[in-house]
């Protein structure tokens, strides 16, 4: 997971949007990054994932991040590692997994200490530190890209941690049609169609999340939503060059009904998810 929250830096002709909500969590004494939604985010995601992990993100991860035996792969902003266990399949020789949250980190601990293989690091994704040594011949950043504050930062951290050469991938919401709050599903009973309604896009935004919804008194967290440009931007200046882009859809199909030719067709339509594949340049 990210590091906390902190002052986003100024793009030219971009200002950032904070939509009115909840203020983030107070953290107590010692907690760093997500530690105050670990315990919710870890029950969300498990041990194998949550069902968008299983059936789309993991499998799209692997197969692009393409794990050759004996490797070294850094896992960034690993959370409590879902993400170890397919890379200890692909028999990757040793995994640098780093997180914000010493609370996360203490559950990927409590899932992978046994294995020498893993190595579990609390740090800062944005910041300069000793995992970011270029010794690694691939990274992963899955789901983490729209929570870290400061992307460019975390950008050219990851870059420094490869081998020349070496391959990243990164997944994330989809910018274009996944804005919390800005996009929504709409119905058209004329045409009986299924649409995808964007009210904000081209402005980043600070967006508060419930991790709780409709229960009241729930946590929150912050998405940022960058434009695609300043997505590929950030991952391009800091030497990582973008080989190729994949746009990712649900897997979930409607239950029968007059809707549900609408709804199948929209789902096949706009995705959910966006995966990029970079190389760090020489």
């Amino acid at each position: 997971m990210p590091p906390p929250p902190r002052k986003r830096p100024n793009f030219p002709g971009s200002k950032p949007w904070q939509r009115p909500g909840p203020p983030p969590p107070k953290k107590r004494a010692g907690e760093q990054g997500w530690d105050p939604v670990a315990g919710w985010y870890d029950k969300l995601v498990g041990d194998k994932g949550s069902d968008y992990h299983r059936n789309v993100i993991l499998p799209a991860a692997m197969r692009l991040l393409a794990v050759a035996p004996g490797e070294k792969v850094l896992d960034l902003c690993c959370g409590q590692g879902v993400l170890i266990p397919l890379l200890l399949e692909a028999k990757a020789g040793a995994v640098t997994a780093v997180d914000a949250s010493p609370q996360l980190i203490a559950s990927a601990t409590k899932r992978f200490e046994k294995d020498k293989r893993v190595r579990l690091i609390v740090a800062d994704a944005c910041a300069p530190g000793p995992w970011a040594d270029g010794s690694h011949d691939a990274a992963a950043c899955i789901m983490a890209v729209h929570d870290v504050p400061d992307l460019p930062a975390m950008a050219r951290q990851t870059a420094a941690a490869l081998k020349p050469g070496g391959r990243f991938v990164a997944i994330f919401m989809h910018p274009c049609f996944r804005i919390p709050q800005q996009s929504h599903w709409g119905w058209d009973e004329g045409r009986k169609l299924q649409f995808r309604r964007v009210d904000r896009y081209g402005v980043p935004q600070e967006i508060p999340i419930l991790t709780h919804p409709g229960q009241g008194g729930g946590l929150t967290t912050t998405f940022y939503h960058r434009p695609v440009g300043e997505v590929l931007s950030a991952f391009g200046k800091a030497g990582l060059a973008v080989t190729e882009c994949e746009e990712l859809f649900s897997h979930r199909r409607s239950q029968p009904g007059p809707r549900a030719k609408g709804e199948n067709r929209a789902v096949q339509e706009f995705p959910v998810f966006m995966a990029i594949s970079c190389v760090k340049l020489p």
